[in-house]
């Protein structure tokens, strides 16, 4: 019966050379993700800082267009 079992520890993440690979993936992931994510956030404010620009415009009567 114990012969029919899987093998439950074995592939490429029981390795040293998969850990570190895959360690190196996960890094790189989280690095660019927070690149990604600060990027996303300027853009973000700049939005709003336009749309208050806009609306502050049409608060007092001018249009930009």
């Amino acid at each position: 019966m114990a012969a029919n079992l899987p093998l439950l520890f074995d592939g490429a993440f029981t390795s040293i050379p998969g850990l570190i690979g895959m360690l190196l993936v996960v890094l790189l992931v989280l690095v660019v993700g927070r690149v990604l994510l600060a990027l996303a956030w300027r853009v973000v404010l700049l939005a709003l800082a336009v749309s208050v620009g806009l609306w502050a415009l049409g608060l007092v009567g001018l249009s930009p267009i």
